[in-house]
């Protein structure tokens, strides 16, 4: 886990910028709060508001990004303001609750724009639970929501706007078909399902602390389309827990609130959640735990049994997600799985074509953008075969497959991205070999995505002094190879269906 979080490339700097930035902003928006004279209440609101406008919002461009941070208070203010009115009302409150978690996974199907705006309301809601909001206290958290999520624009598209220069590729939007057979209607109605389970029995340990319960659920199923993904994601979740409650019996149960320390771990965990969300999710929870404790111990409530209380929460949140993607419009794995891959290898094919362009003198054509995408749809399938080569699956078959189809897919994006470095070079020189080469990988994706599989192995290697070439017959050879692997899993299904 450290090696993941700490050693994981990092091309661009991309993740420390976003983690810096995110404490900056952060920062800033409690500042502003603190200078307008807000409460301690609403100063934590508008920190979390800042952390939510600066970690969810995923647009593929500078410009949509600021569209969707605007529309942030659209989503948010109005399920602030029920969940205050609804506060001594706890049929209507909670039922309310469910309505909001079923339309913030359901929202996911317009996109980045919408996984944000559901996001933010959902945690709205959260965070008015957190803070026990009431009618009279609205004032101040709308203003407090305002000011932070304006604070937060400010650093993120005036002060430091790195995008400008290093634009995001489009977060890549989840396979599926129309109706319940759509992956988020079926996500919809689990994590409704779920966090119903969840809000019941949470009620029935804590009758003060049942939305961390609803939270835990809410939470495993974002950025998950399959079952699998979904019991990993839980598994992580509670051990993410379980190490950042015993990293609070450590550090924030003998501070006590203490302001100055309390500030600069504050600071420290948001820079770990920022900085480890993209690698490892077990790490991003340990500091969303510890952050959590060290604003319990602000609010002066800390103590060893609330910690035992948020791990119990936590657990049956987790089991919530489990019976859910169980029982309720399952997702198959490797459905999933399959429909990632060969996203992944049509990628993989335009980004061939856009570098093949590039060198033939085509200065529109762009590879470096396929090659952003196909990063993303890789990270895409590395979430979604998890399952499959966790520690804990029982099957060594599948396990040792699914390793291989990855080693594969990170050989196609290696050499895909040396192509694309060799396509920017202005003294690179356009070779008639390139064209039969493109054809070929393009002749390989297409037996790989339609099923048959039957791909010959290229035969002559290029010498170094043809690096586009060289590039050209690693991808084909790693494509030649995902044949067997990819083949055996589909004849696999096939004999399993029948």
């Amino acid at each position: 886990m450290l090696k993941r979080v700490f050693v994981a490339p990092d091309p661009g700097r991309v993740r420390l910028r976003f983690a810096a930035r995110g404490v900056l902003g952060i920062g800033f928006a409690v500042l502003v709060s603190g200078l307008a004279g807000h409460t301690l209440v609403g100063m934590v609101t508008g920190g979390l508001a800042a952390l939510l406008a600066l970690f969810t919002v995923t647009d593929a461009t500078v410009r949509g990004q600021a569209v969707t941070t605007a529309l942030l208070p659209l989503a948010g203010l109005p399920v602030l303001a029920a969940a205050a009115e609804l506060h001594d009302q706890p049929v209507a409150r909670d039922l309310t609750f469910l309505a909001v978690v079923g339309a913030g996974v359901y929202a996911r199907r317009w996109g980045p724009r919408g996984h944000s705006l559901g996001v933010f309301a959902f945690m709205t809601y959260f965070v008015a639970q957190f803070l026990h909001a009431t009618p009279g206290r609205l004032p101040e958290l709308y203003a407090a929501l305002l000011l932070s999520v304006a604070s937060a624009a400010a650093v993120r598209f005036g002060l430091w706007c790195y995008e400008r220069r290093t634009p995001p590729a489009a977060v890549p939007a989840p396979p599926g078909g129309r109706g319940l057979a759509r992956v988020t209607t079926r996500q919809a109605v689990q994590g409704t399902a779920g966090a119903g389970f969840a809000l019941v029995v949470g009620q029935v340990i804590s009758g003060e602390r049942w939305y961390w319960a609803v939270g835990a659920t809410w939470w495993i199923f974002v950025n998950t389309t399959s079952r699998g993904e979904t019991l990993v994601r839980g598994f992580r979740r509670v051990m993410g827990t379980v190490l950042g409650i015993a990293l609070g019996f450590l550090v924030a149960v003998p501070l006590q609130g203490a302001h100055l320390p309390t500030a600069v771990l504050l600071a420290a965990c948001v820079f770990g959640i920022f900085y480890s969300a993209a690698v490892s999710y077990t790490w991003m929870m340990l500091c969303v735990t510890v952050l959590a404790e060290l604003l319990y111990g602000l609010l002066g409530v800390l103590e060893p049994a609330l910690l035992a209380v948020r791990l119990a929460e936590t657990a049956v949140g987790a089991v919530g997600a489990v019976l859910a993607v169980l029982l309720v419009l399952p997702v198959t794995t490797h459905a999933i799985t399959d429909a990632w891959i060969q996203r992944a290898l049509r990628c993989v094919h335009s980004a061939t074509a856009e570098a093949a362009a590039r060198l033939a003198g085509d200065e529109s054509a762009d590879p470096a953008q396929r090659v952003a995408e196909l990063e993303q749809l890789l990270a895409r399938v590395r979430l979604s075969v998890a399952p499959l080569v966790h520690p804990l699956n029982p099957l060594p078959a599948r396990k040792r497959r699914a390793r291989h189809v990855l080693s594969l897919l990170d050989d196609c994006v290696r050499e895909v991205r040396g192509l694309a470095a060799v396509a920017a070079d202005p003294e690179a020189s356009h070779d008639a070999r390139l064209a039969a080469a493109c054809w070929r990988v393009e002749t390989a994706v297409e037996a790989l995505t339609g099923g048959n599989a039957a791909i010959t192995a290229p035969t002559d290697r290029p010498t170094a002094m043809d690096p586009a070439l060289a590039h050209l017959h690693s991808l084909e050879q790693a494509l030649s190879e995902l044949a067997h692997p990819l083949r055996t899993a589909s004849e696999r299904r096939m004999v399993a269906a029948e």
